[in-house]
Parts: structure tokens; C-alpha cells; sequence
């Protein structure tokens, strides 16, 4: 794996509320991370704003506002989502087999044969455990759950999930080499786990299989940001090899 590749690997999570914020970030780790990812607390401030702010700044977005309703209010919203030009939408495979089909089909003829962004399942959250689990009345072990809703998602046409690390290779052997998965839940070697549950290193996540990893803190809370995303990517090549 070459050093572009693996840096491609990194959605950086844009934890700001502000486009000043998102200028500030988008101009720091240019060329040095692959993605950014705006998901709800910045959505909610700056709208689609948040979008074209990245966009401006030649960056990619992962836009992770994990719908969940009835199907047709879902499927519309990606749709308008996908409309903003991100390369990455999702939603919670929890609301269930119809719904994704219903946004799988209301993407496609939205975008007919051109170029759409790739549409993912959120699993289990990271942060989730199986006292979590039990709390919503789900009793099945974390990772059954994870690799069933992998499964459902798939069948539903999604083009992949979101899901923590640990269930990278069991999602791979139910969904095949082609489904992808993305990560939150990694944790480089030099930084702490905060609040995730289900974590591994880059490197270990990228051996298992990972195609990106989703990293906030680790980065945004270094002293030199650019540095520590330039020392995840050199743990990335190290899981590659």
C-alpha cells in the first residue's frame, strides 16, 4: 500500500459548529487525510453549508446523520443528501430491511447511471455494549447483532456499514470482499480511548480489513494535527504490510 492510499483511509470527524471551524480543519489537513465527515452537531448548525465549506476546500465528506424513520421519509432524505455531492451517506439498519431498500431505490433513480455517493448502514454504535444492548431490550451478543444487520443491509442493496472494528472480519466473511466498512472506534497507539468501547489501532483495523477509519480526537486534540494524521497513516501502512 502506497502513502496516498493509506491516507485516503482517514474520514477526519469534523467536531466543529462553525465554518470558520470547518475553513480552519479543511485548510490544516489538506492532502493529509482523505475524508471529513460532518455529521449531526455541525449539520444541525451550519446545514449544507457545512458541505460546500469542505467542498471549497477540494476536501470529501463522509455526511453521517444516521437517518432513521419511516421508509419513504428516509429514502427522501438521502436522496436530498446525495444531492449535495458527498461521497458518503448513511442511515441505522435498525429501521430495518424495507427502509434501506426504499432509499437504495430512490437513490438509483435519482441518479440514474451516474456517479452516486455510496450508501452505508450504521450497525451498533461503538459505544454500545451488550449491557447497552439489554437496556432496549436487544439480547443477542454484540457482534451476532452486528453481523446480522451487516447481512440485512446487505440484502438490501446498501453498499456497506458502519461498525466497530472488532466485527470487521466477521462482517467480511458474511458479506463478501467487495462490501464496504467503515470505522469509527480506532484509536492510534499514541492517543486514549475517550468514550469508545470497541476499539482497536489503525493498523490492526486496516489488517482486518478496514477501507476507512473514522478519527476525531486523536487528531483534532494533538498538539501538531497534521503530524499525528501523518503518524496514522504511517500505522495504516504498518497493518498493510
Amino acid at each position: 500500500m502506497n502513502r496516498n492510499v493509506a491516507r485516503n483511509k482517514i474520514i477526519f470527524a469534523l467536531d466543529v459548529g462553525t465554518v470558520a471551524e470547518i475553513d480552519r480543519w479543511a485548510e490544516l489537513l489538506s492532502g493529509k487525510v482523505g475524508m471529513f465527515k460532518v455529521g449531526k452537531e455541525l449539520f444541525t448548525s451550519c446545514g449544507p453549508a457545512a458541505v460546500t465549506a469542505v467542498q471549497r476546500h477540494g476536501g470529501q465528506v463522509f455526511l453521517d446523520l444516521k437517518y432513521h424513520d419511516i421508509p419513504n421519509t428516509v429514502a427522501r432524505a438521502m436522496v436530498s443528501a446525495a444531492r449535495l455531492g458527498v461521497q458518503l451517506v448513511n442511515l441505522h439498519a435498525l429501521g430495518g430491511g424495507e427502509m434501506m431498500e426504499s432509499t437504495v431505490a430512490a437513490v438509483q433513480k435519482e441518479f440514474n447511471n451516474s456517479e452516486r455517493p455510496r450508501l452505508l448502514a450504521v450497525t451498533i454504535l461503538t459505544s454500545s455494549t451488550v449491557e447497552t444492548l439489554r437496556q432496549v431490550g436487544i439480547e443477542h451478543p454484540v457482534q451476532d447483532m452486528v453481523v446480522r444487520l451487516a447481512r440485512l443491509a446487505k440484502n438490501s442493496g446498501m453498499d456497506g456499514v458502519v461498525a466497530s472494528p472488532l466485527e470487521i472480519e466477521p462482517i467480511r466473511a458474511a458479506c463478501g470482499p467487495d462490501f464496504l466498512i467503515v470505522t469509527p472506534g480506532v484509536r492510534p497507539t499514541f492517543a486514549a480511548a475517550d468514550d469508545q468501547k470497541r476499539i482497536m489501532t489503525p493498523a490492526q483495523a486496516v489488517g482486518a480489513g478496514a477501507d476507512y477509519l473514522v478519527i476525531g480526537r486523536p487528531i483534532a486534540a494533538a498538539l501538531d494535527p497534521a503530524l499525528a494524521a501523518e503518524l496514522i497513516t504511517d500505522e495504516i501502512m504498518a497493518g498493510a504490510l
